[in-house]
């Protein structure tokens, strides 16, 4: 059973439609990517789970029961817009924020310095937030958030802001809770860091679920029976022999050795047989499927048009 769902959720503003009848489902202790372009309904489906906004129809379980006001104690959210106060003082401020979300004073100031020490950030605890810079303020919200040990975090765009060392080190961190069973919702436009930390994902465009599914699942789907090589011999051999069963894509010459990218078109034929096809052809160096990476799905799900997209 999934730790937390949501069942065909609907959303309109206005005359806007945000979410047509969206469904996900993630599962205790995992990675979940939300993902989708601008304008989506990410932020709209991710409001609802806050219980900022209500669904117009649908349903969201938390730990297999309707969620409830009472359970925004157990959650942690990270919005992609910062909300710190300018004028407070960080830590001042980073105290009352753990306080809403139940800590004592005492518990609060204990755990904010153990992380402030963490994150590199001591000394600015009596500095005015507007003093601090905005990837020093976002590692200050990152701790808010996580402060309470929430079994639920939602994360929308944590990365934003941060150089390549310090998202790694918020990466590190959104990990660690992870291995400590928490679930974590993580949305974001950039899918390298999808494809190093997501278990599954959903695609959300024009408020409608258009992909779904544990990564490698999907990029499964997304395969075109195509394989790069890199071999010594002649491309003109190569052509010849295979011309029938593949069409070679590109290939280019360089340091005595031929690449090329080819796609398989006898459905019939198997790796090994491509394999043993391409050997007496010359001395094989390398050969890999070529996956398409979520960068490469994302790109070509929402540019179909909504009739196409399938989940």
């Amino acid at each position: 059973m999934a730790f937390f769902e949501v069942k065909n959720i609907y959303k309109t503003y206005a005359q806007h439609q945000a979410l047509q009848d969206v469904s996900i489902e993630v599962k205790q202790g995992s990675v979940f990517g939300l993902l989708g372009p601008n304008g989506a309904g990410k932020t709209s489906l991710i409001r609802i789970i806050n219980q900022i906004t209500a669904p117009d129809s649908g349903q969201v379980l938390f730990d297999g029961r309707p969620l409830q006001r009472k359970d925004i104690q157990r959650i942690g959210y990270l919005p992609e817009e910062r909300g710190l106060y300018k004028k407070m003082k960080v830590g001042e401020q980073a105290v009352y924020l753990a306080q809403l979300k139940g800590l004592s004073k005492a518990d609060a100031i204990k755990k904010l310095k153990f992380w402030f020490e963490k994150f590199d950030i001591g000394a600015w605890w009596n500095k005015k937030v507007e003093e601090l810079s905005k990837g020093m303020q976002q590692k200050v919200q990152f701790i808010v958030t996580i402060l309470h040990d929430p079994e639920l975090l939602i994360f929308d765009e944590p990365f934003s802001g941060f150089d390549p060392v310090n998202a790694n080190l918020l990466k590190s961190e959104i990990l660690e809770q992870k291995a400590k069973g928490t679930t974590i919702i993580f949305s974001t436009h950039n899918m390298a860091s999808v494809e190093e930390i997501c278990e599954d994902i959903a695609l959300i465009n024009a408020s409608k679920k258009v992909l779904g599914g544990p990564i490698e699942e999907v990029k499964k789907q997304f395969k075109s029976d195509e394989y790069r090589l890199t071999f010594n011999g002649s491309i003109n051999g190569m052509e010849m022999s295979l011309r029938h069963q593949y069409q070679i894509i590109e290939n280019t010459t360089a340091a005595d050795k031929t690449h090329i990218r080819l796609k398989v078109t006898d459905p019939s034929i198997s790796t090994n047989n491509l394999i043993a096809s391409v050997l007496p052809l010359g001395q094989l160096v390398a050969f890999e499927e070529v996956i398409p990476s979520m960068n490469d799905i994302f790109i070509k799900v929402v540019q179909k048009p909504q009739t196409e997209n399938h989940e």
